[in-house]
C-alpha cells in the first residue's frame, strides 16, 4: 500500500459534497463495471439516473474520506450491512479503502452486530481481493439483478470481533 502524501480525513458527507460523491462513484463504475457491459446497457445505466438518484437518496449517510481535501472516496452502510464503499480511481492504494472499510465495521461493532455483510459482482476481482484481505469470507452467489446485465453477485462476511456483551 502506498501512504497518502497527506493524512486521510474522514467525515460524515456533506450537501456539497454530492457532484464529487457522484464523480467518485461514476468513475468507479466506469473502470470495474462498464468493460463488463455492451455499450448500450452501460449508456443505458448512466442515463437512468441512479448514481445522482443514490446519493440524492441515501448521501446523507455516506462517510467520505478526503486526501488533500478532496473527496477521495465513500462508505455507505446500515445495520450490518455496507450498501457500498468507492475509492476514486485515482487514490487508489492509499489506505483510503481500508480507512473507510474500518469506520463502517467499527460502527457495526458499536451497534452490536457480530457480523458485517455486503456484496461485489464475481468479475469485480480488485474487491474481491480487498475484501479477502480484510477477512471477509464468500458465502452465496446468486443473480444480479441491479444491472439487468447476467452478473453474478457474491455475498461476503466477516466475523467482527471484541462484540461487548450487555
Amino acid at each position: 500500500m502506498t501512504q497518502p502524501s497527506s493524512p486521510l480525513t474522514i467525515r460524515p458527507a456533506r450537501a456539497a459534497d454530492a457532484a464529487a460523491l457522484e464523480d467518485v462513484l461514476t468513475r468507479t463504475y466506469e473502470g470495474t463495471w462498464q468493460p463488463q457491459m455492451t455499450p448500450e446497457k452501460y449508456r443505458h445505466f448512466l442515463d437512468s439516473g441512479k448514481i445522482p438518484q443514490y446519493v440524492a437518496e441515501r448521501g446523507a449517510q455516506f462517510h467520505v474520506c478526503e486526501v488533500d481535501g478532496r473527496v477521495a472516496g465513500m462508505v455507505d452502510w446500515e445495520k450490518n450491512f455496507i450498501w457500498a464503499l468507492h475509492v476514486h480511481p485515482d487514490l487508489q492504494r492509499r489506505g483510503v479503502g481500508a480507512a473507510l472499510l474500518a469506520l463502517a465495521e467499527d460502527g457495526m461493532r458499536a451497534a452490536g452486530f457480530a457480523d458485517a455483510r455486503l456484496e461485489t459482482d464475481t468479475f469485480n476481482t480488485q474487491s474481491r481481493a480487498f475484501y479477502r484481505k480484510h477477512g471477509y469470507a464468500e458465502i452465496d452467489t446468486y443473480p444480479d439483478e441491479e444491472w439487468d446485465s447476467g452478473f453474478t453477485t457474491v455475498l461476503l462476511v466477516k466475523a467482527l470481533a471484541d462484540i461487548v456483551a450487555p
